[in-house]
């Protein structure tokens, strides 16, 4: 990337820590690794951490990619991250998670669903593993729909709706997700195949549609209890998800 008009002291630190994605409508440029020690379970794990940012605007200039950010308001939206473990890169054995964001489940711990539990279910198979990657994919919050309408969409589930009839009731689709920035991103970090931790066929054909190996798939499973196995049910039967190997939830 060249470089003009900013602190060469700052360009310097910054110039071999940002990637730029070339995309069909835009670029996507990424930051990092960055050593992230992360407490997990208990525990203080390294993660290498990694965000990236969307933009409509193509440079290569650090400098002009710098200056711009200070005036884009970055805070009004989100964007997305990597936590990779091991030598992702290179690793002959790699297994990934494409984590939607979920402020209630994720932040809060709610037990509506389980996604706070999939979240640190999958870091931990990641470290176990021994090398992997988590995506924290934002602007995914209720499966597209975001958390305004997700917190409507919880009042209708409240009042005898399920999930897609809540979301198709606000005049959404049950899942509006798209997972292409990520695969981009996913592809300027590694080449060689993955194992994907999912019970979603959705992120799984996704992945193979893009000319990704996926040598396997790992279900995730778990925390069920009485405030979400009616949600985790309607993922089977409305949504199409990978039944449970082990014990299918009930009601």
């Amino acid at each position: 990337m060249t470089s003009v008009g900013f602190d060469s002291k700052v360009l310097s630190v910054l110039e071999d820590k940002i990637q730029y994605i070339d995309t069909d409508n835009g670029a996507i440029y990424l930051v990092g690794p960055i050593r992230l020690p992360v407490n997990l379970y208990g525990e203080t794990v390294e993660f290498q951490w990694y965000c990236w940012l969307n933009c409509e605007e193509e440079t290569d200039d650090l400098g002009e990619i710098i200056e711009k950010l200070s005036s884009a308001n970055l805070a009004e939206f989100q964007q997305s991250s990597v936590l990779a473990y091991g030598d992702f890169s290179y690793g002959e054995e790699a297994i990934i998670r494409m984590h939607s964001i979920c402020h209630t489940g994720d932040i809060f711990g709610s037990k509506r669903c389980d996604c706070g539990y999939q979240l640190k279910q999958s870091m931990k198979m990641i470290t176990e593993h021994g090398t992997g990657a988590l995506f924290y994919l934002a602007n995914h919050e209720g499966r597209g729909i975001g958390l305004f309408s997700k917190a409507m969409a919880y009042v209708l589930q409240e009042n005898g709706f399920d999930t897609v009839e809540a979301n198709e009731g606000l005049g959404f689709v049950d899942d509006s997700r798209n997972y292409e920035d990520a695969i981009k991103v996913l592809k300027a970090l590694r080449s060689k195949p993955v194992t994907l931790m999912t019970n979603n066929p959705k992120k799984l054909e996704a992945l193979k549609n893009s000319g990704l190996e996926v040598t396997d798939r790992v279900q995730l499973w778990g925390d069920v209890s009485e405030f979400n196995a009616s949600y985790l049910q309607t993922k089977v039967k409305r949504s199409g998800h990978f039944e449970n190997e082990g014990t299918c939830p009930k009601d």
